[in-house]
């Protein structure tokens, strides 16, 4: 059966960390899986779409049917991305149906505080308008199926409880190795940073 996990929170909250992540495990798992990251798609847009309310829930909504036209075709789709709008995400969720949210939660300064872009810098010197977190608003999930507190648990851990979740609602065999890692390691692929 294919889904799709949709991985949103503000900026450098650890979206694409722990999205490619459970894509190298799903992988290693033999799993049909592909990896949408909404930052790589928009930048292979001929014409990238800009940040305004509007230009945001179009691109959201063009990752959710991305995804959808992966998923009809028996892949795993994973999604990385900041989806601000609670009405984008609660879009996806209708048009898509096997749908499982993943909040990134972290505070702004911590999330600031692993930006080596200077992102956040330039959006408080007003160099970087519309910027989620500073000048944008972010409207937190009201009922996500995982939560992960990135600034306090170890990326392994946050993985964990992702992987628990799909075993528990039966979108992964329970029988694969639910120890990320180590199967990982085990199956040559060395260290995941």
């Amino acid at each position: 059966m294919s889904f799709t996990i949709w991985f949103t929170g503000i900026p450098c909250s650890g979206k694409s960390t722990l999205s490619h992540r459970l894509y190298r495990w799903l992988q290693a798992q033999n799993c049909p899986v592909h990896l949408l990251d909404g930052d790589a798609v928009r930048a292979q847009m001929p014409h990238p779409p800009g940040f305004s309310q509007a230009e945001r829930d179009a691109h959201g909504r063009r990752l959710g049917a991305l995804a959808l036209s992966l998923n009809r075709k028996g892949i795993v789709t994973i999604v990385a991305a900041i989806t601000p709008y609670a009405a984008t995400r609660d879009y996806n969720r209708r048009l898509l149906g096997n749908y499982v949210e993943v909040f990134c939660s972290c505070p702004v300064a911590a999330a600031e505080s692993r930006d080596r872009r200077g992102l956040y810098a330039r959006a408080r010197s007003g160099r970087l308008p519309n910027f989620t977190g500073v000048s944008d608003p972010y409207e937190e999930p009201r009922q996500p199926e995982v939560v992960v507190f990135t600034h306090l648990e170890d990326v392994d851990d946050s993985l964990a409880k992702i992987v628990d979740y799909l075993e528990g609602q039966g979108l992964i065999p329970v029988s694969w190795d639910s120890q990320p890692e180590r199967e990982l390691v085990n199956r040559g692929l060395g260290s995941l940073t």
